[in-house]
């Protein structure tokens, strides 16, 4: 030990390292000395509220799942029901082929679970190919594949390209070609696994009819917080009562006789700190490169995870060009086409309680492949490619009444064929290792909801191993 008193420190201040502190501190109890050590200046990671025109607006994560527990139960914990919004009942839009068109009622990221509402977004052949698909013969041996291949060989090019493309671009800045199925569709995997092991045949449909709901009437899908997600990560902060070390990068890790040495700060004067248990919630690049002394085949796993960067461009427009939008709360962008972003959000027809005022949306740049110029154009360029885009989908011109640009480099870890077994590398390196955890979006989700329940995992695990203060 390092003291009477137990030292845990927490690598990243995102969500994930933010969720673990609290979580520690109540597992750990008031006297434990919890830190957290975060290379930015800021925490809350993708987490991010800033002002637009007098509004607070999320320019990261806007929205958890409310149909997993965690992120509810985070909100009702803090007590902060009372901030819980839900988005209105407009649906979003595909643009594909220069024309935009409602999304059907029943897909799992596009996926759909019958042919019904397809008729508008596929041709007679593309419809065709979906009604044939239950009657076409499939193997299934329960092996990882990419979401792009499968789908065009079940479905059709057509349901690739308009709709899962573009809906898991949308949440993964990444290409449907080199996604892997187990991990982006967990839900859609199991379901196949269910069909072979009950021997009828494997059936995308009959996949994705067996996870969807049959109506939309069990609630809201999304949950958000009336003043940003800037409020939980202020919560979190106050509750976990840790100590912060921001804009510090950890750039070492090594044991000592009775726990862990960190380094931390610049290279050429670097902090060192002994503590009890170490936390990492960081991006892959990040781990990859503590655990390089530490284990080389958890090392090599995280090297095996990449990462794509986007930019989100957000817009306060005059109230009166509400009127120019469509009724849905986005629309998403083919790759295909000839603009540069990959989805709108209008965010003032999606959540009710941004109505009233400027009309604000926002805009998703940055495809894996793509990113790299994208976030090398100034805020003033970014600005008027998103809306020239704005005017080539809804003819709004109108000049905004404020901008906000926000780069999130290397901010999302894609999910590629395999991703499963190198997250099992990962932990299974880091069991080996006493009092040491991981937890973070780059292992099973990178949504709010389950980069919390990676951060209670870990700090179960972690506090497992400690001696009480």
């Amino acid at each position: 030990m390092t003291g009477a008193v137990t030292h845990v420190v927490v690598v990243g201040g995102g969500i994930s390292g933010l969720a673990a502190a609290f979580r520690l501190r109540r597992l750990l109890g008031a006297d434990a000395r919890i830190m957290v050590v975060e290379q930015a200046r800021t925490l809350g990671g993708k987490l991010r509220t800033v002002p637009l025109a007098g509004l607070p607006f999320d320019v990261g994560a806007e929205a958890f799942l409310v149909r997993r527990p965690e992120a509810l139960a985070l909100v009702r914990e803090l007590g902060l029901s009372d901030e819980l919004v839900h988005p209105g009942p407009a649906g979003a839009c595909v643009r594909f082929d220069g024309r935009t068109a409602p999304l059907p009622p029943r897909t799992l990221l596009g996926v759909p679970a019958a042919p019904d509402g397809l008729e508008h977004l596929l041709s007679a052949a593309g419809l065709a190919r979906v009604r044939a698909e239950p009657s076409l013969p499939m193997r299934w041996d329960g092996s990882d594949v990419a979401v792009g291949p499968l789908v065009s060989r079940r479905l059709g090019a057509e349901v690739a390209s308009r709709l899962v493309d573009p809906l898991l671009g949308g949440v993964y800045a990444g290409r449907a070609d080199t996604l892997g199925l187990r991990p982006t569709m967990p839900p859609l995997a199991a379901a196949l696994d269910a069909l072979a092991a009950a021997g009828q045949p494997p059936s995308l449909l009959a996949a994705a009819a067996a996870v969807l709901p049959a109506s939309a009437g069990d609630g809201p899908l999304f949950g958000a917080l009336r003043g940003g997600m800037s409020v939980l990560v202020d919560a979190l902060v106050r509750a976990a009562r840790a100590e912060l070390r921001l804009g510090l990068p950890v750039r070492g890790l090594a044991r000592t006789a009775d726990g862990w040495r960190l380094e931390i700060g610049p290279a050429p004067a670097p902090e060192y700190l002994d503590a009890d248990g170490v936390l990492l919630a960081v991006p892959p690049p990040a781990l990859r490169r503590l655990l390089a002394p530490l284990h080389p085949v958890a090392c090599a796993a995280a090297g095996g995870i990449g990462v794509a960067s986007s930019v989100i461009v957000s817009l306060a427009l005059p109230g009166v060009a509400s009127a120019a939008l469509p009724a849905a709360s986005g629309v998403l962008v083919a790759a295909g086409e000839p603009l540069h972003t990959k989805a709108f959000t209008f965010s003032g027809v999606k959540w009710p309680h941004l109505q009233g005022g400027a009309t604000v949306l926002r805009a998703s740049l940055g495809r894996r492949g793509e990113d790299v110029g994208i976030l090398q154009a100034d805020d003033a360029e970014l600005v008027r490619l998103v809306r020239a885009d704005l005017a080539s989908l809804t003819g709004i011109t109108a000049p905004p009444v404020d901008a906000a640009v926000t780069r999130w480099g290397g901010g999302l870890p894609q999910y590629d064929v395999g991703h499963l077994d190198r997250v099992a590398a990962i932990e299974a390196g880091v069991a080996s290792l006493p009092r040491l955890a991981v937890a973070g979006a780059t292992l099973h989700g990178i949504g709010i909801p389950a980069c919390i329940a990676t951060a209670d995992a870990a700090a179960h695990r972690l506090a497992a191993q400690l001696p009480a203060s």
